[in-house]
């Protein structure tokens, strides 16, 4: 009863509480490298001096030149700015990667050498995969923010053009009353329209970033009265009505969905949390998948047929209308 058997499974809630204290820190660090604490200032307004950087600010302000070189030369900062503003977040390429990377090294560290070398991999692929899908739900989100104003936004932008303001100032005055994501896109807007760009160039610029289908109608229903005349407060109305309609029908959908969605999130995390408790409590039960390739075969093969399962659910459960 006392033999290695039992000396690792006395180890394993030690292992597990030094990997949480290793999570813990690595958050921290990259927090305080990311946002550090700003200077404080005297009462005489003497300016600090300068240099005096801690050696994590030095480390985070290399690697981040470091990263940004990298992410010049394979062309895909770009790509991550766009999906960093699409999310919302106000910081560049380098700080998120730094951010995700940070904890997902040390986790990796810590299962190299607790677990193997296929833990470690695991789990640097999932910390990727874990920083894509952060920005796919926060961008997600935004935009239904966004879509869930934009009934009141055109409440309040045909109030302000019977009220004698131009299309511009209706607008300018959504981009200050508005609550966000609404006001950040609509002071995009104007920003826009004050260098130089055509209003209904920037809404439709707007619509595709948020990837808003009411919002395209919002910004067709403006340029067709700009071409053609009339009362604009009255078309954004019957646009705004049926605008309203869409959004009672998606919550119907949404409420009778809302068992299947829960199933389906159940039904994906159960193999993941049944395997967490058996490692925990029996920690040899699954080692015999990784000792030969008939074990390899199998997780293999149930890794297929659990994503085979994940797209099938999404299938099931996705609305279009």
């Amino acid at each position: 009863m006392n033999g290695p058997a039992g000396g690792a499974t006395a180890a394993a809630p030690a292992l597990l509480v030094l990997g949480l204290l290793l999570c813990c820190a690595a958050l921290a660090a990259g927090y305080f490298a990311v946002l550090p604490p700003r200077p404080k200032v005297s009462v005489k307004r003497v300016v600090p001096a300068a240099g005096q950087q801690s050696r994590l600010a030095q480390l985070t302000a290399a690697a981040t030149r470091i990263i940004e070189k990298l992410l010049h030369q394979l062309r895909g900062a770009p790509a991550l700015a766009t999906a960093l503003e699409a999310a919302g977040l106000r910081m560049n390429p380098a700080e998120y990667i730094i951010i995700v990377a940070s904890p997902t090294l040390i986790v990796a560290g810590f299962l190299l050498t607790a677990a193997g070398p296929l833990a470690a991999v695991c789990t640097l692929l999932a910390g990727g995969f874990a920083g894509r899908f952060l920005l796919g739900h926060l961008a997600g989100r935004r935009r239904a923010a966004f879509s869930a104003q934009l009934d009141d936004s055109l409440q309040l932008m045909a109030s302000g053009l019977r009220a004698g303001h131009s299309l511009v100032r209706a607008v300018d005055a959504l981009s200050t009353e508005a609550e966000a994501p609404t006001s950040e896109e609509f002071a995009r807007i104007i920003n826009e329209t004050r260098l130089g760009r055509d209003v209904g160039q920037a809404l439709e610029a707007a619509a595709e970033r948020m990837q808003s289908e009411d919002f395209v109608w919002v910004a067709q229903a403006i340029a067709i009265h700009r071409e053609v005349g009339g009362n604009l407060a009255e078309v954004l109305d019957q646009v705004g009505q049926t605008i309203r309609e869409r959004n009672q029908i998606r919550r119907q959908i949404q409420t009778l969905s809302a068992e299947g969605r829960i199933s389906a999130l159940v039904l994906m995390v159960l193999p993941f949390g049944l395997g967490g408790i058996l490692a925990l409590i029996t920690p040899g039960y699954l080692a015999r998948f990784f000792e030969g390739p008939i074990g390899y075969a199998m997780m293999a093969a149930a890794a297929v047929f659990l994503i085979v399962g994940g797209l099938w659910l999404r299938k099931v459960i996705a609305f279009k209308f």
